[in-house]
């Protein structure tokens, strides 16, 4: 274990915000953790965890001590009747052990492919793309608690997931009922069947099977296939965070009751939603934001992506608070126009 000092932020955050740590640790083992809880100065320190740095915007330099998970190393590590439980460190990045499942023929994450960030941060904020959240293969966790060096495994009602929510992102910055993740386990289905309904994954599906003379109604792609799509839809719709630093989709998908959805499209009829299991409907965020007249427009340095209106992009040295003014602008619009109020994704450090 390394203490370092006056740490760079930077490269560590995907919105490329500059700023500091005054003292980080990199955590690559369990060894690590151990070491870091037997510290007497150190563990009565307040601390931030940091993973990819793909889901925060940071507002200044970060006092508390910052543990940079780092621990790797990815297997199969059991199997049920029904599931192949797959085990992650929790430093590796998560579309790398979505890589490594359909390279090794355990199909279910490929619908959350190119998502950023680490796998530890995954469970955090119940990741999610077309038609998938983590929850849904979710098996446990292996987390410690860094104020009484308690470890435990945590099962998914444990997690209390919900949309873009777990007991994690709830009690962020509660010193008492900060958990440092460290393993993740996934259970991934034997008996698999393709996620399909996105327009974009369906009209990747028509156009392989018209290039290929092959009927579509009765066509069932393959996890790989799966996966090679929806990487490249999100390499066409949103910025690589190398190039151009972002944070990914923004804002959470809000979700209305049915008249209020019903009032919504008697005034804008394309309006782009989902109903919901529940009865309720869920409203594309990035839809509305358009509506609104925001893609390609900034406020300082922080811009709304010209091509996908749900992700705010860093025109180049932008700080947190040009990103915050523009996420509360875009708000003011929104709930001014359809009365909805638009919630930011990332954590606010």
């Amino acid at each position: 274990m390394i203490l370092e000092s006056n740490v760079a932020l930077a490269p560590y955050n995907t919105f490329h915000i500059a700023a500091c740590a005054h003292q980080l640790i990199r955590i690559a083992s369990d060894s690590d953790v151990q070491q870091l809880l037997a510290n007497t100065v150190l563990r009565t320190q307040k601390k931030f965890i940091l993973g990819g740095g793909s889901n925060i915007v940071i507002q200044g330099d970060i006092e508390a001590l910052v543990l940079k998970m780092e621990i790797k190393g990815i297997q199969l590590l059991a199997e049920t009747d029904k599931h192949w439980i797959i085990e992650s460190g929790a430093g590796e990045a998560w579309h790398d052990l979505v890589t490594w499942t359909v390279q090794h023929g355990y199909a279910g994450l490929e619908n959350m492919a190119l998502i950023p960030g680490t796998v530890g941060a995954a469970p955090v904020q119940n990741i999610g793309a077309y038609g998938l959240e983590l929850q849904d293969r979710f098996w446990e966790l292996d987390a410690v608690n860094l104020s009484t060096g308690e470890t435990s495994t945590m099962n998914a009602a444990q997690c209390e997931f919900a949309y873009r929510d777990s007991i994690f992102k709830k009690n962020a910055g509660k010193d008492s009922k900060q958990w440092l993740i460290t393993k993740v386990r996934m259970a991934l289905p034997k008996a698999w069947k393709p996620i399909m309904g996105y327009a974009d994954i369906e009209k990747k599906l028509h156009a392989h099977c018209t290039q290929n003379g092959i009927e579509s109604a009765n066509y069932l792609p393959t996890a790989l296939q799966i996966y090679e799509w929806v990487c490249d839809i999100r390499r066409h719709k949103l910025p690589d965070p190398a190039v151009i630093g972002n944070a990914g989709s923004f804002f959470k998908n809000p979700v209305v009751s049915a008249a209020q959805c019903h009032a919504i499209l008697q005034r804008e009829p394309h309006a782009v939603h989902y109903k919901l299991d529940d009865g309720n409907y869920k409203l594309a965020a990035g839809w509305l934001i358009d509506a609104c007249g925001w893609k390609g427009k900034n406020i300082g340095q922080a811009a709304v992506y010209d091509k996908q209106a749900l992700v705010l992009v860093n025109l180049g040295g932008a700080s947190g608070e040009d990103v915050m003014c523009l996420s509360k602008a875009i708000q003011t619009s929104v709930l001014e126009r359809f009365g909805v109020c638009l919630e930011p994704e990332p954590v606010l450090v």
